[in-house]
């Protein structure tokens, strides 16, 4: 009853309700290049403030600069952003994004939230294998990215410690549209973009946009991986004293997902040399395949089923909000944004357990002396020569990742009231809300095992394993219907839903140069709902099954998962925590400020603490009462200098963070208990001189675990934590012609927390040319990794295992794409 009313209130406010977000957002929202100081900042702050008088680190991204860098993903994109750290190597979702200090203990974003247009995407960032990115796209709906980092992020958004990054739609204030035909010129992708807004009459106006893209991808895996598109709008009604804005987005789109994947590695763990594996490049092949295609298993209800790999990342969404600002008094303003998002879809992507000789592979599977024969592809039937097979001699043991995102429904609405008041010659303005949300996850884990050659351009097969005695251990490949490779483990559903409630309070004081202010956040919520599985993760639910009907139960079969839905566990706890954050910005000059903020914020870690002892395995409430191993902390201390005159902007923040975090990983399942410290230094800039303009920015961060259940790392480095990312572009601009570079870098950091193995350093350039031989006619090349060079993100070992043979994740490899945008 409560979450419906506060729902219903919004709801209604909506329906009612100064226009200050759209008019102060619209230049830069609908995409027209602004000056920097005339940009209004309206994300993670009491009010809307340009950069210069905000005591919060922001960025602000316009639509000029994104269609610059040509970003093949939200989390491509969000990489241009000074302090973030977006390991955007695994498609167009699944990307693992942090901020600062603050480390990657998990996929997705779990301290950042990603939102359109001021409400998040899903409540939580890191929902396994539904991260929000895999359901955002950066097309031409997007006017700009306004990122906040640390600062009041903990205060103006739920899990939101680390940030905020949003992406702000345009609205169709002033009338105008494109549309944009694109070409891989070496790979295989064909994309339409576009979008129109107009007013309507002196009141109303609107926008709509969206693109369909169809093709191969970036990376070669021999079929039409990726296919889909979305189709966003909005609509604006003002009136005295308010607006009201309804929008919609459908989003069906699907695209391959990359796991880490082979790759040869000598040297020593501190210098590392790591090379392709030949005839698999981890740049440009994956382990999809075009002769890889059904995947059986039991569902979720313990049937027979078959699923496309070919899927990858399929993902749906189909949302509604509204938006609306109403002076409801005099001087007092009423703003409320509800959304409801339908999200759904599916996770399907080859994980190699292991990699190695093809016949030390086949002798673990079926004992000494084992043949290889083709499972599939055209030699299937035909017995393999283990030395010369894949063109490299190797198999991998896999695990599909097969999950079903049945549900990641999220309900949410902010409410906010704010007021001006004149005080002792200064000005006061007051800001309190509420926030409310409801976020399902309902997923079924339904992992199964296979082995397959290492080879690329789409042309991996999966073999089967016959032992001495000649008879075939495996079926069509698959050596069982479980996850196998990882001790059975990881069959799992989970049907929870997770309700948040979060008042919230600001001040903000401005008397002359000098600007305070404080604010406040109390979340507090309850999860509800069932887990099935195991309690450890490991042997659970192993039946037998016959998948192909022949009357005769193979070892792959008697190898079968199976849910134990007569024994499934509730979900039933309560949680809060406090957030508050403290911040002042003083004007030194009309060009320059300094600022100095201290934060403490919480993050809800919702389904990464299911299956751990943070939750009961009786009655899944929190044993002893204790919330802590549910409620991960951040603390951030941060202070800089802020300069703005004519064609220069200066920013520069040094900050100190703190975490603690209980986390459980996945694969293998291992409960890690951590507190880290990072102190750093951000530094962000741009000069334009005439048609000449460069900006940049680079983040130093010296980060350390403190505190660890497993005490040998304690001391160490995080896992893939660098002490430099940075990232710059410079460009050339007249009427006739836009030219330009970007490039993306991080020096060397670990692969894990045991600081034993490094992952290199290397530098991504991005290089753009477009001419525009009419007023309305733009032709334009733009190359991702010009270069072509390795970017290793992540690896799953530790130090360099006996064969030399590593999993690890590469950006992708030099994509050259043209296109012609025609505007209107």
């Amino acid at each position: 009853m409560k979450f419906r009313a506060v729902l219903a209130v919004g709801v209604a406010l909506s329906a009612l309700s100064t226009n200050a977000y759209a008019q102060d957002a619209a230049p830069a929202a609908d995409g027209d290049p602004v000056l920097e100081d005339e940009v209004i900042i309206v994300t993670g702050v009491a009010r809307a403030q340009n950069r210069l008088e905000s005591s919060v680190s922001l960025s602000v991204l316009d639509a000029e600069s994104i269609a610059d860098v040509n970003p093949r993903s939200a989390a491509d994109l969000v990489r241009q952003i000074p302090g973030i750290r977006s390991e955007a190597s695994g498609g167009e979702g699944n990307a693992n994004i942090a901020v600062r200090g603050i480390p990657v203990s998990t996929g997705g974003a779990r301290y950042i939230q990603l939102q359109e247009d001021g409400l998040p995407v899903l409540e939580f960032g890191d929902i396994i294998f539904g991260n929000s990115d895999n359901f955002v796209r950066a097309d031409r709906n997007v006017g700009r990215v306004e990122a906040v980092r640390g600062g009041s992020a903990s205060t103006f958004a739920s899990n939101s410690p680390g940030g905020i990054i949003n992406f702000v739609s345009k609205t169709g204030q002033q009338q105008g549209g494109a549309v944009v035909g694109s070409i891989g010129l070496d790979h295989e992708t064909y994309r339409l973009d576009f979008d129109y807004g107009a007013p309507l009459g002196d009141d109303t106006y609107f926008h709509v946009g969206g693109f369909y893209r169809t093709g191969e991808g970036p990376r070669d895996i021999g079929y039409n991986g990726s296919n889909g598109g979305q189709i966003r709008a909005n609509l604006t009604q003002e009136f005295d004293g308010g607006y009201i804005r309804f929008f919609g987005k459908y989003l069906d789109d699907k695209t391959p997902t990359i796991l880490p994947q082979p790759v040869f590695v000598g040297g020593s763990n501190s210098d590392p040399d790591y090379q392709a594996i030949a005839n698999f490049d981890p740049r440009d092949d994956a382990l999809y395949s075009r002769y890889i295609n059904n995947v059986a298993t039991l569902d979720g209800s313990n049937n027979p089923a078959v699923y496309d790999f070919h899927d990858g990342l399929a993902v749906k969404s189909k949302a509604f909000g509204v938006e609306a600002e109403i002076e409801f008094a005099p001087g007092w303003t009423a703003t409320n944004r509800f959304r409801y998002s339908d999200n759904s879809g599916a996770f399907l992507s080859p994980f190699p357990a292991s990699a190695g000789d093809a016949q030390e592979v086949a002798d673990a599977i079926g004992g000494a002396g084992s043949t290889i024969v083709f499972a599939t592809g055209p030699n299937a039937g035909e017995t393999a020569t283990a030395s010369s097979i894949g063109g490299n001699g190797l198999l991998t043991n896999i695990v599909n990742f097969n999950t079903r995102l049945n549900d990641l429904g999220l309900i949410a609405n902010d409410l906010r009231i704010a007021r001006d008041f004149d005080v002792g010659g200064g000005s006061l303005t007051f800001t309190g809300g509420f926030y409310a949300s409801r976020q399902n996850v309902d997923t079924d884990w339904l992992w199964t095992s296979h082995v397959q050659t290492v080879e690329g351009d789409g042309n991996s097969v999966l073999v089967d394993i016959v032992d001495a005695s000649g008879d075939t251990v495996t079926q069509n490949g698959v050596v069982g219907y479980s996850a196998s490779f990882f001790g059975n483990c990881c069959r799992r559903n989970y049907d929870v839903r997770y309700d948040t409630y979060a008042p919230f309070a600001s001040l903000s004081f401005e008397s002359g140069a000098l600007t305070l202010d404080a604010s406040i956040r109390y979340d507090y919520g309850s999860a509800d709902g069932s887990i099935t599985g195991s309690d450890s993760g490991y042997g659970n639910g192993i039946t037998s099954f016959d998948f192909d009907n022949d009357g005769t139960i193979s070892p792959a079969e008697a190898s079968t998962a199976a849910l134990p839905l007569g024994n499934s566990r509730p979900v039933n706890y309560d949680f809060d925590y406090f957030s508050f954050s403290l911040g002042a910005n003083y004007l030194v000059t009309d060009d320059l400020s300094v600022f100095a903020r201290y934060s403490q914020g919480g993050r809800h870690t919702a389904d990464r603490s299911l299956f751990s002892p943070a939750v009961s395995t009786l009655d899944g409430s929190l044993p002893g009462g204790d919330d802590s191993g549910v409620i991960a902390e951040v603390d951030q201390l941060e202070g800089g200098v802020k300069y703005q005159a004519g064609g220069l902007r200066l920013y520069g923040t040094a900050f100190f963070a703190k975490t603690a975090e209980t986390n459980v990983e996945i694969a293998p399942l291992q409960l890690t208990d951590n507190k880290y410290e990072a102190i750093g230094l951000e530094l962000e800039g741009s000069y334009s001189f005439g048609p000449f303009s460069v900006s940049g920015g680079a983040t130093y961060t010296d980060s350390e675990i403190v505190d660890a259940l497993n005490a040998a790392v304690i001391g160490n480095t995080p896992r893939r934590q660098a002490d430099f990312v940075y990232q710059g572009t410079a460009q050339y601009e007249n009427d006739f012609m836009t030219a330009g570079f970007n490039l993306i870098g991080t020096t060397e950091s670990f692969t894990q927390d045991s600081n034993e193995l490094v992952l290199p350093a290397y530098t991504q350039v991005n290089a753009f040319l477009a001419f525009r031989p009419l007023e309305r006619l733009e032709v334009s090349l733009n190359a991702n990794n010009l270069f072509d060079q390795f970017g290793y993100t992540e690896a799953e070992e530790g130090s360099i295992p006996g064969n030399g043979i590593v999993r690890a994740r590469s950006i992708a490899g030099r994509t050259l794409t043209a296109s012609v945008r025609i505007d209107f």
